[in-house]
């Protein structure tokens, strides 16, 4: 199974417009487009009745101690976590797309409706692709005007003091199953759980992002 972007290359940095934030040279940083990016995919294994999607970055600061902190930086030996970005479950087998910006072109405060996706550009007689939370809901929670349940695609914000680059990874998995038995407010971790046993195929492509402007990408 081969998957790309017209919106990136593999291994090369994600442009702004995809984005949840973008870097201030006053404040650090500002809200983006946050536009999901185009992505497409071939060469699906026969028997597969369902695809899913999740985008990860494994580069997220384990502590928030120092994590945008005026005057201080956070390091690079740091042990990491998980931060799920994207969470995207029973799309049909016969899909091959995803245009850009017809998921998500926008930041919306307090998240987007789900895990039915309102008006979805991809239109099925079968199961309905639903979306799952991203964990800008844990992250948000305490914040009074952004608090809420975060379905469906929102982009990039690393520290803008980390010292290192965050990767961003699309992750596609070919299903023996037509609906992945989640429901609710299924989470990123909750849908690797359920996957397990189910998948045919996978394939991934990585992308590049940065809030840090003395950190190259």
């Amino acid at each position: 199974m081969k998957l790309w972007s017209d919106s990136f290359k593999d291994g090369r940095a994600i442009s702004g417009e995809y984005a949840f934030c973008v870097i201030d040279p006053v404040t650090h940083v500002a809200l983006s487009t946050n536009k999901n990016p185009h992505l497409a995919w071939s060469d699906v294994p026969a028997g597969t009745q369902s695809l899913a999607l999740i985008v990860h970055d494994p580069d997220v600061p384990s502590r928030g101690d120092d994590v945008n902190q005026e005057g201080k930086t956070v390091p690079a030996d740091l042990p990491r976590v998980d931060f799920f970005h994207w969470v995207l479950v029973d799309l049909p087998a016969n899909t091959t797309e995803i245009a850009a910006a017809s998921f998500c072109s926008s930041v919306t405060a307090r998240g987007k409706s789900g895990p039915a996706i309102a008006d979805s550009p991809i239109k099925t007689a079968q199961v309905a692709p639903r979306h799952g939370i991203n964990d800008y809901t844990g992250w948000f929670a305490q914040d009074a005007q952004m608090s809420g349940d975060y379905f469906g695609y929102d982009g990039p914000c690393p520290p803008w003091n980390d010292s290192i680059v965050h990767r961003y990874v699309f992750t596609l998995y070919a299903l023996d199953i037509a609906q992945l038995p989640v429901d609710g407010k299924f989470t990123g971790a909750q849908v690797r759980d359920a996957i397990a046993g189910h998948v045919l195929e996978q394939a991934s492509i990585c992308g590049l992002y940065g809030l840090n402007p003395g950190v190259p990408i």
